[in-house]
C-alpha cells in the first residue's frame, strides 16, 4: 500500500482528503515513506512529519506551519498541500521535524472566514471562555494547541511557527508579517532573512500579547512565531500560485535544511513598523473618521483626527502615521484598529 493511499484513502492529496472529512473525528494514522520519513495524521488537517533517525538536521530546528485558520484564505492552503505532495512523491528529502496544519476545515469547505467565531481569537486558552462553550471552533483551537504542545515536547530544538494568511482588505504593502509581543524579545536576524526570502518586506512589531495562533506559540511554546499575510483572498482554484512562490520556495528550503540564500534586490531590506496607538470602541458616541474601505498601511499626515468621542480624540503626531486592520463594527471595548509608524534604523536593530 502506498504512503499516499495509506494517509489519504482514495483521495488524490491531503487537501481533498481534508475537505471531504472536514467534520469527521478521524483516528490517528501513521505511515512510513520509502526513505524512512514518518508521517502521522494526528487529526483531520494535521500532519506530524519526522525525518528518519540519523538524517542530519543542519539548522537544528523544528517548524510548525499553519494555513486555513480562516477558511477562505486558500492560497497558503494550496501551497502547503503542494509541498506535502512533493514530499510524498520523493521530490526532496525532509531534514527537520515539521507539523503542518490546515486550521479550519469546515470553514474551508464553506468558503467562509469562520463558521461561528473567529478561530484566530481563540488561542492561548481563550477557547475555554464561557461564551465559546460548545462551539466547534473552540474545540478545534484546543485540539490544535494540544497538537502543537505535543510536537514541541517531542522536538525540544529551536522552534519556529509561521501562520499563513491572505486578506480581504487591500493593502499598500501586499505581504507583511506580524511579530507577536513577548517581553524583551527581538526578531532574530535569520528570521528576518527568511521573511525576505519569502518576499515579505514588512514586519509589524505587536505591542501586547493576544489570543492569535502565533501569539499562543510565542508565549506558551517559546517559538519564533509570525502571522504572515501573503496577498488577496480568492476561492480554491483561482489563485495564481506563482505569486506565492516566495513562501513556497523558502519553506521548502527550510524543510530540506539548506542554507539561506544571500539577500538580493528587491527583497534585501525589511521595513519595520511599531504600534503607537490602539484604537478601542469607547462607546461614548465613538466616531471613527477612517473610510470603511481604506487599505492597510494607508498613511495620514500630522494633525489628522483619527477618532473621537464625547471626552477625547486621537490626532496623528509630529510625523505621518498609518492604520492597519481598521474595523469600526466591533463591540464596545474591542479593537477598532492600530495606528503604526516606521521604526527608524535597519532591521538589524531589531534582533
Amino acid at each position: 500500500m502506498s504512503a499516499k493511499h495509506n494517509l489519504f484513502g482514495t483521495h488524490s492529496d491531503w487537501l481533498s482528503h481534508t475537505l471531504d472529512n472536514a467534520d469527521a473525528p478521524l483516528p490517528e494514522i501513521k505511515t512510513l515513506l520509502t526513505d524512512g520519513t514518518r508521517i502521522s495524521r494526528k487529526a483531520v488537517g494535521v500532519l506530524d512529519i519526522v525525518p528518519p533517525a540519523g538524517r542530519s538536521n543542519p539548522n537544528a530546528e523544528a517548524i510548525i506551519v499553519s494555513a486555513g485558520v480562516h477558511g477562505n484564505e486558500t492560497a497558503p492552503i494550496e501551497v502547503l498541500n503542494g509541498l506535502v505532495s512533493e514530499l510524498i512523491e520523493g521530490d526532496w528529502e525532509l531534514a527537520c521535524p515539521v507539523l503542518l496544519i490546515l486550521g479550519n476545515p469546515p470553514a474551508m469547505v464553506a468558503g467562509e472566514r469562520f463558521m461561528e467565531v473567529n478561530l484566530n481569537r481563540l488561542f492561548d486558552g481563550a477557547h475555554g471562555r464561557s461564551e465559546y462553550k460548545g462551539l466547534a471552533e473552540a474545540e478545534r483551537a484546543q485540539e490544535l494547541e494540544e497538537a502543537c504542545r505535543q510536537f514541541a515536547m517531542a522536538n525540544p530544538q529551536a522552534l519556529s511557527h509561521y501562520d499563513l494568511h491572505t486578506a480581504i482588505r487591500p493593502s499598500h504593502r501586499e505581504r507583511f508579517a506580524l511579530y507577536p509581543f513577548v517581553e524583551g524579545r527581538r526578531a532574530p536576524l535569520d528570521q528576518c532573512d527568511f521573511l525576505l526570502e519569502a518576499e515579505v518586506e514588512t514586519l509589524l512589531l505587536q505591542h501586547k500579547a493576544g489570543t492569535t495562533f502565533s501569539s499562543f506559540s510565542s508565549s506558551l511554546l517559546k517559538a519564533e512565531s509570525f502571522t504572515v499575510e501573503l496577498g488577496k483572498v480568492r476561492p480554491f482554484g483561482q489563485n495564481n500560485l506563482g505569486r506565492f512562490s516566495g513562501i513556497r520556495d523558502a519553506l521548502r528550503r527550510r524543510f530540506r535544511g539548506l542554507s539561506a540564500p544571500y539577500r538580493k534586490p528587491p527583497f534585501d531590506h525589511l521595513t519595520v513598523f511599531e504600534v503607537v496607538h490602539e484604537i478601542l470602541n469607547t462607546g461614548k458616541n465613538f466616531r471613527f473618521h477612517i473610510p470603511d474601505d481604506v487599505a492597510n498601511f494607508t498613511e495620514y499626515q500630522p494633525g489628522t483626527v483619527i477618532w473621537e468621542d464625547d471626552e477625547t480624540s486621537y490626532r496623528v503626531g509630529h510625523s505621518p502615521e498609518a492604520i492597519v486592520f481598521p474595523n469600526p463594527e466591533v463591540p464596545i471595548g474591542h479593537r477598532v484598529g492600530l495606528i503604526i509608524r516606521p521604526r527608524t534604523g535597519s532591521d538589524e536593530n531589531f534582533i
